[in-house]
């Protein structure tokens, strides 16, 4: 266990599990550094073939914790939500996920770097960005339109529409949907599968699938925005508003 991220190892294949149900999987900026540890440690080790992101209890992840949010605000260093995101635009070795319950921000950007996604019947897709006052991350604004079109990708980045599993699936966005029972085994059979495969292979091919020059270019200008974004009077409002679990007010902005 590092934090609250569970870390297994079997058949070459790492499984990171966010250990934290009773917050839903929120990620603190202290578990952006666990996974962080954790995959750049299996960048290096050979002998770790994929790597499976779940999350425990009833959902996924529902994204930052919030209250963390207000403190990255203050902070003068740069948050560790952003190596985790860049790692996500870098990582050499297949990445998964199963994803059961809510995925929400963070949660379903994600998945838009997993080179294999299984979905449980349950899982909810969303991006509330713009409610928080801030804008996507993890080069959403780039690969979400690339997959799924501009009108569902406005929809669910400003407007924070929620994506069901079925349609998750018809868009593009998951290889599979299982019922919640199967979820586990279903993506870590695929997880076995991969890591059993010639791994210079697989990695050369999943390089030349993605276009990391544009990927790199479009995430940094995103961090940048994002991370004045969370300075901002609107982004102070809305997770103000969260906590005190009263309807947010930007009619001053």
């Amino acid at each position: 266990m590092s934090g609250q991220i569970a870390i297994n190892e079997t058949g070459g294949v790492m499984s990171l599990l966010i250990d934290r149900p009773d917050k839903k999987n929120a990620l603190t900026d202290a578990l952006y550094g666990a996974l962080s540890d954790a995959m750049e440690r299996a960048e290096t080790d050979a002998a770790i073939r994929a790597v499976v992101i779940r999350g425990a209890g009833d959902a996924f992840c529902a994204g930052n914790d919030i209250a963390d949010f207000l403190t990255l605000a203050d902070r003068k260093d740069e948050a560790q939500v952003f190596r985790f995101l860049r790692l996500l635009g870098t990582f050499s070795k297949p990445l998964l996920a199963g994803v059961q319950g809510r995925a929400v921000g963070i949660g379903t950007t994600m998945l838009l770097h997993c080179d294999h996604v299984v979905l449980a019947e349950d899982a909810q897709l969303s991006t509330p960005f713009v409610s928080l006052g801030l804008v996507p991350e993890a080069a959403s604004s780039l690969l979400l339109p690339r997959l799924i079109g501009q009108p569902r990708s406005f929809a669910m980045l400003a407007m924070g529409a929620v994506m069901p599993a079925g349609e998750a699936r018809e868009a593009g966005l998951a290889n599979a949907v299982v019922p919640r029972e199967a979820l586990e085994d279903t993506v870590m059979q695929a997880a076995q599968r991969i890591a059993a495969l010639p791994p210079g292979a697989v990695q050369q091919t999943k390089a030349l699938m993605r276009d990391s020059e544009a990927i790199a270019q479009v995430m940094e200008a995103e961090i940048e925005v994002f991370a004045a974004r969370l300075k901002s009077g609107e982004a102070r409002e809305a997770f103000t508003a969260f906590l005190e679990k009263r309807a947010p007010d930007f009619s001053a902005f």
